[in-house]
């Protein structure tokens, strides 16, 4: 370097390099560059390559992808390359790939590095050439034991170390078809196939020098490959050390199936030399069989066609009798497809192709566009390992070969005989132009080939690389280019990784994970999120890490009530008896969950409260006995296994009470839990387990269940958790200078971000990270633009999404970046994804080194003004608000979210603010659940009818629990808006009737044509008005809507989606002291029309939903408010969906019993329980005869009560949980999810 001179070749061309002899094997840690001196003439790019010997040449890769070195820009600066992992070698050579175009190639090279000393020993391939160590008995045992070595072996397969220790226990390093396996293997294991640890490497057949170390401590195994690494974790080598070790063949041949044939280069037990050692004859070695000090080279040349364009021509001359043919040849690819040879046959008799297909080998032979044979053989050769080729023609029979048979062969009798013309080429054709009769209507081969043979003969490819012989295009002589992209996978959450010669695919079917690298999850965090996505309840992926290690989970999202929960279920939820086992004194019984341990973790961690109910009957079975002594029972909880907890279900942790302790009710003031009072009627204490920390209940360990008497029965019900403190964890930006800060984002292979943001701001910069080169930045640039900007080293790449609305509309917006070694990708809101394909040979690893700047930017410009929201960097949340406490400029929390989730709120539903989120206010939508989209339908029989009362001052002033609502503040003046769904076959039917004190009525009926009519009488002294819709029959079963508007004299009317009809009243009004509506069947109204009176006498049949008049809700008043409402049943009336495709939530009528109201609990004496071992018996019968007397007489009471009720509702009325607005206040007992009811009762209005 800086002399004079330099290398310069003649001819400047891609096939020339300059190759440089160290003198002996050098560890080479950098290389450095210069133009030729006082020239024009210097290299821009250029590929290294290292070898031992002059052949068999390896191309050194940066990050194990990119090939190529960056030169010089002129002919006198030095350029150094520092590489990340140094290379051992002899030889260095270094191949052109780009110069000065001005001038020629020009170069003078440096290398850095000191000398490699080693010692080497090399096992023939007699299957009995080995080396065994035993180690001395003096040797003191360590804590920690190392086996390290560098390898190359001959051939793919074959025993490499295996150690023996104690116990029978003994490990095992084998190569199988290039890969390294760990084994293990325990002599008393009833299986012959050993346990396989780890798989590590590929394409270790290679013949070129690998590093492997084997690293035990204690139960850790560490096993390294190269530069890869694989940690184990084995209890049952705690206290395991090696007594022999065998290297290249084993003392016990029948384990394995080959031995070792290749070299072995410092191999070290700890810090003795063991090749040393064997050369002095050392007592603790022994070798055998056909072992030297020195490692023979290869003798076979190899060839890599690494381009669909690369070609080989070789000439043809034979002595063989004309009609026999023989060639051979070796190759290995990841491609399915690609031509391998082809010839023409003399004479002009055709062509003879030989090619892969779908990874199979075949043969056609051609003559003027027709086939005249067509062979095949082998399956699976795209899987890189080298397979062998022979096709072999004589006396007219064709063979075609794979694996010396092996692999399959296929036989034929030749239409032709099978002889080349003058010439054969491999790989491919030469391109236009070239005047070469080659004609290739396949993808031309991309891989490698050696030993190829024409009649029996090897080809010296040397001499085609000197130009001696044939011709070439494209084409790396001597060595072998094939690299494993698969090895280590870039696949991640169990994405298979498939490959080709030039690049990898991830197949993440089933992983629940996407993109191209299966990285991102496609399921949400939490049931929180899937409700603001506008989701309903139900079972649930959820992946509360996104793309962090944890595993999606299936969970119930309960959506039902204001909250959202999620429910986890295990294996016994359900109230269980409790059957002692002989000489047991205490019984223990293990809940095992639906989710695994970092999953149940995980979501306690991530929500806001969870709880899970405990709760233990009995009668003369104590429970925690006293505050000072043992207690009699406990229960584990926490992270498993779970922690000793001496307190009960409704009390606060550590404090040893039941609920009833706590509140000072216990049924003996003298205890702390009900059934420590040792009592002989039955007793209870139950509530739920609140601490986060305990939580779930992993186990009870229940004690006083032996003594004569004593019964007892436990629940424990699912882990129910709400609120997702991640997805509302946000700050406010307020100013343009103010960030947030946090450490150093580390993706260096794949990296996701995701985050929502609402501003009023056209541009701002959400977050940024910077290396010393490398950076990556998500900004708002525009009102309609998100950039995702980074550098890993190739040049800055943006990818851009725009949006058709503007941004900056301060409602929530959804941003996900992605970037891994494949691509990066950007998706906004729910905008096609924007995707943006990284460089194949390129830089791929993210450096970062700066803080993580949020809302802004190192340079305090560009900053961003507004929310962000949930946001996650590879999964792991961001604690904004924590940070925004402590940092000026930003504030904890973003309010306002129904502009952006209002939209979810259906059918007259209100949208209300909450601090993390919103809440639908239904109380004026027919509809009820979380979205107000449930309908809420009945079925109606004959003598079924509601009345809903609007106004009767005198009784209603006497039930002060509710109001009914203002007839003027739900009255549109001079109008009515009508609604409802509804399905039956009866004709003439009344649907809806409003009347009011002066004769005024409207209804709506189906006649007896089964077509619709809205009757209007406004005026008491004319008749009424029938407004006759000319619409379809409505009595034929099926669901049907109406819509109904008045506006003074204008009336409209829907049926279902048909065009609105329109229609005038002749005399308009209003409706004046609206007396009722009613639904069913009509009685005890005199002041009716006589046809309006049939009609209401014979009642409805057919099922009725969602019921509206102005903002009244009659139907909903009935079926979900029955005790507060000013409604009237008589009748049986039955919830029902009406047939209708959005049928109720599962959950909503669905009874979650407590062990308070277990309707089986009372009757009996006893729990209503699944019994542990034997069938439950009856018990407490005397008990069950006073709780009936009791009964008895608060039935009589309570009709005595309400004796003045005219009528009365059936059995077959149905309750429905509470899922509307607060505005009703109801009955929420125990007792009132009670599916059946027979009290009658009288509204006083």
């Amino acid at each position: 370097m800086k002399g004079a001179g330099g290398w310069s070749p003649l001819i400047s061309d891609s096939y020339q390099w300059l190759e440089v002899d160290l003198g002996e094997r050098t560890k080479i840690t950098a290389v450095a560059t210069q133009g030729r001196y006082g020239s024009s003439d210097w290299l821009t790019s250029y590929l290294l390559m290292f070898s031992d010997t002059g052949h068999n040449w390896k191309q050194y890769r940066q990050e194990d992808s990119l090939g190529s070195f960056p030169g010089n820009s002129n002919a006198d600066s030095v350029v150094q390359h520092k590489l990340q992992q140094p290379a051992v070698a002899r030889f260095l050579r270094l191949i052109p790939l780009d110069w000065d175009p001005s001038g020629r190639i020009g170069l003078r090279v440096e290398t850095y590095g000191c000398p490699y000393t080693s010692d080497v020993v090399s096992f023939g391939g007699d299957g009995v050439s080995g080396l065994m160590f035993r180690p001395s008995a003096g040797l003191k045992q360590k804590s920690k034991e190392v086996v390290s070595l560098e390898f190359k072996t001959m051939k793919n397969s074959g025993m490499l170390l295996h150690a023996e220790g104690q116990h029978g226990f003994s490990l095992s390093l084998e190569l199988e078809r290039g890969k390294l396996l760990l084994l293990l293997r325990q002599a008393s294991s009833p299986s012959p196939e050993p346990q396989r640890l780890a798989s590590l490497g590929s394409l270790l057949d290679d013949q070129h020098w690998h590093h492997v170390a084997l690293e035990q401590k204690h139960s850790h195994l560490n096993l390294s490959v190269d530069k890869h690494v694989e940690r184990i974790h084995i209890p049952l080598l705690s206290n395991w050390s090696i007594r022999q070790l065998s290297v290249g063949a084993s003392q016990r041949p029948n384990f394995f199936k080959e031995n070792f044939h290749g070299c072995l280069e410092n191999l070290l037990y700890d810090d003795l030399n063991l090749i040393e050692l064997s050369k002095h004859r050392d007592p603790q070695t022994a070798l055998q069989g056909n072992v030297s000090f020195f490692c023979p080279e290869p003798t076979s040349v190899a060839v890599t066609f690494p381009e669909h364009q690369s070609f080989l021509q070789l000439p043809w001359s034979t002595s063989l009798p004309s009609g026999t043919l023989s060639i051979g040849f070796q190759f290995r690819t990841w491609n399915k497809a690609g031509l391998l040879t082809t010839f023409d046959l003399p004479q002009q008799k055709g062509v003879v192709w030989l090619y892969l297909s779908e990874a199979r080998l075949c043969l056609q032979i051609h003559k003027a566009g027709k086939k005249l044979l067509e062979l095949s053989a082998g399956s699976a050769l795209n899987d890189g390992q080298w397979h062998s080729i022979a096709v072999i023609s004589r006396l007219g029979h064709l063979t075609v070969s794979v694996d010396k048979d092996k692999g399959g062969v296929a036989h034929t009798t030749s239409p032709v005989p099978v002889n080349i013309d003058n010439q054969i080429f491999f790989g491919g054709c030469p391109g236009e132009g070239q005047k070469q009769e080659c004609r290739n209507p396949f993808e031309g081969f991309q891989g490698c080939m050696r030993l190829i043979s024409l009649d029996n003969q090897l080809v010296n490819l040397i001499a085609v690389q000197q130009r001696l012989l044939g011709n070439y295009s494209q084409l790396q002589i001597d060595m072998c280019g094939i690299t494993d992209r698969c090895s280590p996978s870039h696949c991640e959450h169990g994405g298979v990784c498939t490959q080709s010669w030039t690049a990898f695919q991830c197949n993440c079917s089933d992983s629940g994970y996407s993109g191209a690298t299966c990285h991102s999850s496609v399921f949400e965090p939490s049931c929180e999120a899937y409700k603001h996505n506008g989701n309903t309840s139900g079972y649930f992926h959820i992946d509360v890490d996104g793309s962090g290690p944890i595993k999606p989970q299936l969970v119930y999202c309960n959506m039902t009530e204001e909250n959202t929960w999620l429910v986890i279920q295990h294996n016994n939820t359900e109230l269980t008896r409790v059957r002692p086992s002989p000489g047991v004194n205490q019984q223990a019984v293990r809940f095992q969950y639906s989710a695994e341990e970092e999953q149940l973790l995980a979501v306690i961690h991530q929500s806001e409260h969870c709880q899970q109910e405990l709760s233990y009957r009995c009668r003369k079975s104590r429970l925690l006995n006293t505050q000072e002594g043992s207690p009699f029972s406990w229960w584990l909880g926490g992270p498993s296994p779970g922690r000793v907890q001496t307190y009960w279900g409704g009390a606060h942790p550590g404090s040893r009470q039941c609920a009833c302790g706590l509140q000072g009710n216990c049924v003996d003031l003298q205890h702390y839990c009900n059934c420590d009072a040792d009592r002989g009627e039955w007793s209870e204490d139950s509530g739920l387990v609140t601490h986060k920390g305990n939580l779930p209940v992993r186990s009870l360990v229940l004690g006083d269940v032996q003594r004569p008497g004593s019964e007892a029965a436990y629940r424990v019900g699912p882990l129910r958790c709400r609120g997702d403190e991640n997805f509302w964890n946000a700050a406010f930006f307020d100013k343009e200078t103010s960030y947030l800060h946090f450490p150093t984002f580390h993706g260096e292979l794949s990296a996701d971000i995701s985050f929502l943001f609402k501003t009023t701001a056209s541009s701002g910069v959400f977050l940024e990270n910077l290396g010393i080169k490398d950076f990556i930045r998500i900004e708002l640039s525009s009102s309609t633009q998100v950039v995702f900007s980074f550098d890993v080293g190739n040049g800055p790449l943006d990818v851009s999404v725009n949006s058709s609305i503007p941004l900056n509309d301060n409602r929530w917006h959804r941003v996900r970046a992605e970037r891994n070694v494949k691509e990066a990708s950007l998706r906004l809101d729910e905008l096609p994804v924007v995707v943006q394909k990284a460089p194949a040979d390129g830089h791929f690893h993210l450096q970062l080194n700066s803080q993580l700047f949020i809302g802004g930017t190192a340079s305090r410009q560009k900053g961003f003004r507004g929310c962000i929201r949930s946001l996650q960097l590879n999964g792991a949340t961001l604690d904004l608000e924590e940070r925004a406490k402590i940092t000026p400029g930003v504030r904890p929390g973003c309010p306002g979210h129904c502009s952006s989730y209002g939209s979810l709120c259906h059918h007259q539903g209100r949208c209300v603010e909450r601090d993390n989120g919103f809440h639908c206010d239904c109380s004026q939508s027919a509809y009820s659940g979380v979205f107000c989209h449930t309908e809420v339908s009945a079925v109606f029989k004959p003598e079924t009818s509601i009345s809903y009362i609007f106004k009767e001052p005198f009784e209603f002033s006497r039930n002060s629990s509710a109001s009914p609502p203002s007839l003027h503040s739900t009255m549109a003046p001079k109008g009515e808006d009508i609604s409802l769904s509804f399905r039956t076959t009866q004709s003439p039917a009344l649907l809806l009737l409003v009347t009011a004190v002066r004769r005024q009525f409207l209804t709506l009926l189906i006649n007896k044509h089964d077509l619709l009519e809205v009757r209007y009488k406004l005026d008491s002294s004319r008749e009424a008005e029938v407004l006759r819709s000319s619409g379809r029959s409505l009595a034929d079963g099926q669901l049907h809507s109406l819509h109904i508007r008045r506006l003074t004299d204008s009336v409209s009317v829907q049926v279902d989606q048909t065009p609105r009809e329109e229609f005038n009243l002749t005399s308009y009004g209003e409706f004046l002291d609206i007396r009722a509506l009613v639904l069913g069947r009509v009685q005890g109204f005199e002041d009716l029309d006589p046809d309006l009176t049939r009609f209401g006498s014979l009642g409805f049949s057919g099922c009725l939903s969602v019921v509206r008049f102005n903002s009244i809700t009659p139907l909903k008043a009935a079926l979900l408010h029955p005790d507060t409402s000013p409604v009237v049943i008589s009748g049986p009336l039955v919830q029902s969906s009406c047939g209708s495709a959005a049928s109720a939530n599962p959950y909503a009528a669905e009874n979650t019993h407590r062990l308070s109201d277990d309707p089986g609990s009372m009757g009996s004496g006893q729990p209503l329980v699944n019994a542990m071992k034997t069938d439950s018996v009856l018990i407490g019968g005397v008990i069950a005869v006073v709780i009936f007397v009791v009964v008895t007489i608060l039935a009589i009471t309570a009709r005595v009560l309400y004796r003045r009720k005219e009528t009365y509702r059936s059995q077959e009325v149905k309750e429905v949980k509470q899922e509307d607005s607060q505005d009703f206040h109801y009955n929420n007992q125990a007792d009132s999810q009670n599916v059946s009811r027979e009290n009658p009762k009288e509204f006083f209005l």
